[in-house]
């Protein structure tokens, strides 16, 4: 006759075979929660491996397997020739959660809060699922340029460093790190500045850097001018730190700097946000004109230029014009850029550019986010940096970006005639469509979709003047951006036509 803790372990326990989980885990873990509620008490003798095999029809070596992992969190002691007994470890109080068990439903963790909070509007997801093939996004860059293997041992040199423990463990910081220096020398060297380590923070993102920079520079209600079309992240975050935000007239130079000294006047403006190289998302490039008279209007008036160089490294003819924040003499403006795009996603890093006193603000804001940091990136970057691997990376890709955008505009010629307007930009990874005549963009993403082709809505840009998207084909190749050219213009085609 089956011993009462027997008859309780059969009527308790259940497992799936085909769960990722394994069996032995499974049963370990409806076991240990057993313990907890008390159904197994201190002391009590559980059925031997061969017994317990038999009740649960397992394999014996996966009994063994249970009882030597109940026995290695300190659950249950295993005594030679007496027995497998139940033991109550002091410090272990939290149940276990074990979802797929029905023994743990009783630990199902409230789904709302018992006290209110105020939800945030604006920083509701954007994120849209989809199971299509192909994706356009906003302009991101191909993970599949990325070398594994180098990064695999970049890595590994940097994680072996000996002076790497030290760096972590360090109470004070009385000099700048490698890292910081070899950061400056890079930008000095590539975007004309003339910088030291003081003038520089490094954030994981560039909307890192840009929502340290709004939590210093932002009180509620004051006023921030955006371009007519702009970055719906950028805008998200400056709404969250209580600015009323108003937009400014964009043209093929960029941001209308007349509209702003004809409609606001010294006082009103805390700041402007500007794409440096590319506006958001039109990839319309602020002229040269326009920057000056910006520089100068930021000094009459008094107010912030935030300056996103988000694609500065991506520029194909020519040379990219330098950061309005390299002839900044008033410290007007706070540079916002990334470094290592080449990268993995995981080794880019954002930084900040601005005068020093502020910098010294936002490192006390970035301790509190983020004080750890990531030490064997930043020294894995310096090396890369010294060792001229990230440049040599960037224009490798630079090529191939280049062709990606050419074949691009040689598909949409060949399938699009007269019903798409473009303008070729002379650098970054997407390009701003517009349709002639108007269609429904909504209409066209859910038609696209059944083809396979995800329009995210935040690349649809519709209203009474404009019908665009903003095309990212970075992280398309050349075989990948004429299928999806071809079914795009299906669904435009059937979009149009109904």
């Amino acid at each position: 006759m089956n011993s009462p803790v027997s008859l309780l372990l059969k009527e308790l326990i259940s497992f799936e075979k085909l769960n990722t989980t394994p069996v032995y885990i499974q049963i370990a873990q409806q076991l240990i929660n057993a313990i907890q509620r008390g159904y197994l008490l201190k002391g009590s003798v559980l059925p031997g491996t061969r017994t317990l095999s038999e009740l649960l029809q397992i394999h014996r070596k996966t009994t063994v397997a249970v009882y030597d992992e109940l026995a290695s969190q300190g659950w249950v002691e295993i005594i030679p020739n007496k027995g497998t007994f139940v033991l109550m470890p002091e410090q272990t109080t939290v149940p276990i959660k074990a979802s797929t068990q029905p023994i743990d439903y009783v630990y199902e963790y409230s789904k709302t809060t018992g006290f209110p909070f105020q939800p945030s509007f604006n920083l509701a997801s954007t994120f849209q699922p989809s199971k299509a093939k192909y994706s356009i996004n906003d302009g991101a860059p191909d993970l599949r340029l990325h070398p594994i293997h180098q990064f695999s041992r970049w890595y590994s040199s940097a994680m072996k460093r000996k002076t790497l423990i030290s760096k972590w463990n360090q109470t004070n910081e009385s000099t700048y790190s490698v890292f910081e220096t070899q950061l400056c020398n890079y930008l000095n060297a590539t975007r004309g500045f003339h910088l030291n380590p003081k003038n520089v923070i490094c954030t994981r993102s560039t909307e890192m850097s840009l929502f340290i920079v709004s939590q210093l520079l932002i009180k509620q209600n004051d006023l921030v001018l955006v371009g007519q079309l702009s970055n719906y992240a950028a805008n998200m975050i400056f709404q969250e730190a209580g600015a009323n935000i108003k937009t400014v007239p964009v043209d093929v130079d960029g941001i209308d700097v007349d509209y702003l000294k004809n409609h606001f006047k010294k006082g009103d403006i805390r700041c402007v946000y500007v794409c440096a190289n590319r506006h958001y998302p039109t990839t319309a490039k602020l002229s040269a004109e326009r920057r000056l008279k910006l520089l100068q209007l930021a000094k009459d008036y008094q107010f912030a230029i935030i300056e996103d160089d988000y694609d500065y490294d991506f520029q194909y003819e020519g040379s990219a014009m330098l950061p309005m924040a390299t002839a900044d003499a008033n410290g007007v403006v706070i540079y916002l850029g990334k470094l290592g795009q080449s990268l993995f996603p995981s080794f880019q890093t954002g930084f900040v550019v601005a005068p020093e006193n502020l910098i010294s603000e936002a490192k006390n804001y970035l301790q509190l986010l983020d004080k750890q940091g990531d030490l064997i990136q930043e020294q894995m970057l310096s090396e890369l940096i010294y060792e001229g691997e990230i440049h040599r990376l960037l224009k490798k890709n630079v090529i191939i970006y280049k062709q990606r955008r050419d074949s691009l505009c040689k598909h949409l010629d060949t399938h699009f005639n007269n019903e798409v307007i473009w303008e070729i930009p002379s650098g970054g990874l997407a390009m701003w469509l517009k349709f002639e005549p108007k269609i429904s963009l909504i209409k066209l993403a859910e038609e696209a979709e059944k083809l396979d082709v995800f329009l995210p809505k935040t690349i649809l840009y519709q209203d009474r003047n404009t019908c665009a998207i903003r095309f990212g084909f970075g992280h398309l190749n050349e075989t990948d951006i004429e299928t999806v050219v071809k079914k795009l213009k299906q669904a435009y085609d059937v979009v149009s036509n109904s």
